[in-house]
């Protein structure tokens, strides 16, 4: 008699069930909304386009990656400085909103050029140039701080109050108390609910803290929950799609910003990659997924991406480790759920009741879960760099994963917008500490005939 007992998760190429596919694609888009929406307020794109773009975005991925990469296309925090600084130059201070957003389309376009050209790099160079340029030493730090470097957003989230309460002490603690209900039950269910409902933490999480905002509202008499945003004579309505308009200025702001997030990408390859195989292992699958041999791909994929968001009027992107780190609570990696979840995130952009919906989620409910996935996010990176076996007491890699953590974290909270004022002009922290952390691991690597990387590939072979 067997005793083997039934691993729950799906793998890439596999399909939930329908009701559970819906269920599945909305976590994820529960995960993804808040960064991406926040990305167009403050860069002044239009909210709705910009979720289209995102659904439209990861649809383009998908197809170019072969339904080999199950990754989700959302707007990038790393081009924000660099957005925001095209859609309120000086220079087209006398242009419409609609003729600025073309302007930094443009750039926004020619950034995806810059990533499908590091793509073709990356597969002609092959695994040896990814080891070389971006050991586990590099992609595990950064990681971790895209992770802790959220973690003031995190919390703001959880301690936001309504409009026009913001002085109230009780609405306050409300937000609190609601943030608070939302992180605990979200970790009770990932921990203690089994079969398929173990599989739907952060969906059940939401609700528990949607249900707690409506009760702690009606107690203190705080609109935590506003019903009004429903209210609208328009069902139906199209995004507002703009075309590109070539600017120089937006081609040298924009276009370099690429660089600095292919760290960043190839750190969520990674982490996706080991919980893959992880998940493949425990469900005694024989298939060889090897997600870490395709960064290429990946970048290539993450290029269209930006090309097709570019094109209609929506932000630069890239995959988004909340949505990893969706996928690595529920052991969920299916690429059928990201495709109807960027179906139905197209749909809602343009149902103008799915949007208030969305929009009716309290902040501080948002911030709960955020607490959770974006800590999750930092773990994944420690993840990496013990999956690699990376040597801690190498003066080497201790002084690229310091350097790296310093400079993006401290660069991080060393001002609100999460610049590094240097030499008279101010650096994107993550970009920053990516690009030190790739040429100082290049520059100490001067003379090294192998890496502990190179080890661990042998005796995993040898395995």
């Amino acid at each position: 008699m067997s005793t083997h007992k039934e691993v729950l998760g799906y793998l890439p190429d596999e399909r939930p069930p329908v009701l559970e596919l819906i269920f599945f694609a909305l976590q994820q888009i529960v995960v993804m909304f808040p960064a991406t929406v926040l990305v167009a307020l403050i860069t002044g794109f239009h909210v709705s386009t910009t979720i289209f773009a995102s659904g439209l975005a990861t649809l383009a991925f998908i197809l170019i990656t072969g339904r080999k990469i199950p990754l989700y296309y959302g707007s990038s925090f790393s081009y924000i400085a660099a957005i925001a600084s095209i859609m309120s130059a000086e220079a087209f201070a006398g242009y419409t909103l609609n003729e600025r957003i073309s302007i930094a389309q443009f750039g926004i376009v020619m950034s995806g050029l810059v990533s499908i050209a590091a793509g073709f790099v990356v597969n002609k160079g092959g695994q040896k140039l990814i080891d070389k340029v971006l050991p586990p030493t590099v992609t595990g730090s950064i990681a971790i701080i895209i992770g802790l470097s959220l973690a003031k957003n995190a919390l703001l989230n959880a301690a936001a109050t309504p409009a026009g309460f913001e002085s109230s002490t009780l609405a306050v603690n409300g937000a609190w108390i609601i943030a608070l209900i939302t992180l605990l039950s979200t970790i009770l269910y990932s921990v203690y609910l089994k079969g398929k409902l173990s599989q739907f933490p952060i969906l059940f999480g939401l609700a528990t803290g949607y249900v707690a905002a409506l009760i702690v509202g009606a107690v203190t008499k705080v609109p935590f929950v506003d019903f009004n945003t429903l209210n609208t004579a328009k069902v139906f309505s199209l995004p507002v799609f703009t075309l590109p308009k070539p600017n120089l200025a937006a081609l040298i702001a924009i276009m370099p910003i690429a660089l600095a997030t292919i760290p960043e990408s190839t750190a969520h390859i990674f982490q996706l990659d080991i919980y893959v195989k992880n998940l493949a292992k425990r469900k005694g699958s024989r298939k060889e997924y090897n997600i870490d041999q395709k960064l290429g791909l990946n970048l290539i994929g993450d290029g269209i991406g930006d090309i097709v968001s570019g094109f209609i009027g929506g932000p630069a992107g890239t995959n988004y480790g909340e949505n990893i780190s969706a996928m690595a609570i529920t052991r969920n990696f299916s690429v059928d759920v990201l495709i109807a979840a960027s179906v139905i995130t197209m749909l809602i952009s343009c149902f103008t009741p799915l949007i208030n919906i969305v929009y009716s989620i309290p902040t501080a409910v948002i911030g709960g879960l955020s607490i959770y996935l974006f800590g999750v996010i930092g773990a994944q990176g420690i993840a990496i760099i013990m999956e690699k076996k990376v040597d801690m007491f190498s003066a080497k890699n201790l002084a690229v994963i310091a350097v790296i953590l310093i400079v993006g974290l401290g660069g991080a909270f060393l001002q609100d917008n999460g610049m590094i004022p240097m030499f008279g002009v101010e650096l994107p922290a993550l970009a920053t500490a990516s690009i030190v952390g790739i040429l100082l691991n290049l520059a100490l690597s001067v003379g090294d005939k192998g890496t502990e990387e190179d080890e661990y590939k042998e005796k995993s072979v040898s395995i």
